[in-house]
């Protein structure tokens, strides 16, 4: 159809889209007077997503903002939500609610907290603030005194029950944690025991660093042996016994800078040094030495070290285990502790901002609204609905209207012009027959 089709269809039928605008203004207007209003009052909070949990320092990453968002807006519309708020307000005790509950429909089988806690969910509104982290709850009343107490108690039961979830999950959590740190206790103290009793039986000490005492001997004596390359003191200059002196001397140095001053190796060296200089002290009779040598004493070690070589790695893979078990029970005692304190906080994540408030004005009738929007409704249906009869019932209102491929109009035959004054469409029957004619 081209415009001129349309508009002689529309002008047709305009009787039946007057009546259809006409309808629906009436309805609307009937339903704006007859339904109660309707106020909506808003409550707010912040949800603090990208603080650091004040206990554990935790924070939530932002591709999981969203979720998080998405899951409080649902969560304040969940029935535990809806439920603490009819028992806070008390709508138990309420003779008008029982009234409407004991009319219900026949099918409806849901318990009076239940039916009460629909009526909540169905009102209530939640969104996030765009650009901000304030969560938005709205609930919509017959009153502006009703949907502020409602308001206001939804956030009170919203946040009373993030508390309630922070606690049982972290309590859980604990308790877990807990059970961790027991066995890890129990497997330390088996391995500590395993381990004393290997040393104990093979005679091997570990130091911090895993390093048994016969292995930080031989180191010792390594680093002296090559004095022996030092040529020999001949008789009758001094006494043999002090390049032994000078050696242990040397031997004394070295392990003071590595080992403590009470370290049986060190107390030994020293008694041996002692033992050299009272005897370097007498008259010597023999130019032959007055002792082992040190590297005698530094290849007597190294056999002695790698005879228990075995035995020393399985006192090093002892030590270990019970290092790894040690860090393992630290780290779970210690989150336990945590988790155990974060199940005793009151900190919900959520920030109050003032008090619930509604407006004067109700958001239910809008006048405005419901007078242009179904002036608009009622124009589209009585459109639809002559669209609709044209196509049930059609009929020729222009020579358009016969027009079929490239078969031409020789001619029109039309209600002559009423002489009341000008009309533009009154000539159109004209201007068509003298077009066709001049083709024919």
């Amino acid at each position: 159809m081209n415009f001129e089709q349309i508009f002689r269809l529309l002008w047709a039928r305009r009787g039946l889209i007057l009546i259809a605008t006409i309808a629906s203004l009436f309805a609307a207007t009937v339903a704006g007077m007859i339904l109660p209003p309707r106020y909506k009052a808003h409550a707010r909070v912040i949800l603090n997503v990208v603080k650091p949990d004040p206990i554990t320092g935790e924070i939530i990453a932002t591709q999981f903002a969203r979720a998080y968002v998405r899951t409080q807006t649902e969560l304040i519309r969940d029935y535990r939500i809806a439920g603490k708020v009819v028992d806070i307000l008390n709508w138990a005790s309420s003779p008008e609610l029982a009234e409407q509950y004991a009319n219900r429909r026949n099918d409806d089988l849901r318990d009076f907290r239940r039916w009460m806690a629909q009526i909540v969910i169905d009102s209530t509104t939640a969104e996030l603030v765009e650009g901000s982290n304030i969560l938005d709850i709205a609930y919509t009343a017959p009153s502006p005194q009703g949907a502020a107490s409602v308001a206001e108690a939804l956030r009170r039961a919203y946040i009373e029950q993030a508390i309630a979830f922070r606690r049982e999950d972290a309590g859980k959590d604990a308790e877990w944690f807990r059970d961790q740190a027991s066995k890890l206790k129990e497997q330390l103290t088996e391995a500590e025991q395993r381990k004393n009793a290997f040393e104990r039986e093979n005679g091997i000490v570990l130091d911090e660093q895993d390093v048994d005492q016969e292995a930080r001997r031989l180191s010792a004596l390594a680093q002296v042996a090559p004095a022996q390359n030092m040529p020999s003191i001949t008789v009758g200059a001094s006494n043999p016994a002090a390049a032994q002196i000078a050696q242990i001397d040397a031997a004394i140095s070295t392990a003071e800078r590595t080992l403590g001053p009470n370290n049986p190796q060190l107390q030994d060296m020293k008694r041996q040094r002692a033992a050299l200089a009272s005897s370097a002290s007498s008259p010597v009779i023999s130019a032959g030495p007055s002792g082992p040598s040190i590297g005698t004493q530094y290849n007597a070690q190294l056999q002695k070290v790698l005879a228990q070589r075995g035995k020393t790695d399985e006192a090093r893979r002892l030590s270990i285990e019970v290092a790894v078990l040690r860090d393992q029970y630290q780290k779970a005692s210690v989150r336990s502790a945590e988790l155990e304190q974060q199940a005793q906080a009151i900190e919900s994540g959520l920030t109050i901002l003032g008090a619930a408030t509604a407006a004067d004005k109700p958001t239910f009738p809008n006048w405005p609204l419901i007078i242009f929007g179904s002036l608009g409704l009622g124009l589209m249906l009585g459109v639809l609905a002559a669209m609709v009869t044209e196509l049930l019932a059609r009929r020729v209102r222009c020579s358009a209207d016969l027009r079929f491929g490239d078969l031409p109009v020789l001619g029109e035959m039309a209600v002559p012009a009423k002489r009341s004054g000008f009309k533009l469409f009154s000539l159109l029957p004209k201007f068509r027959q003298n077009e066709a004619l001049s083709h024919g």
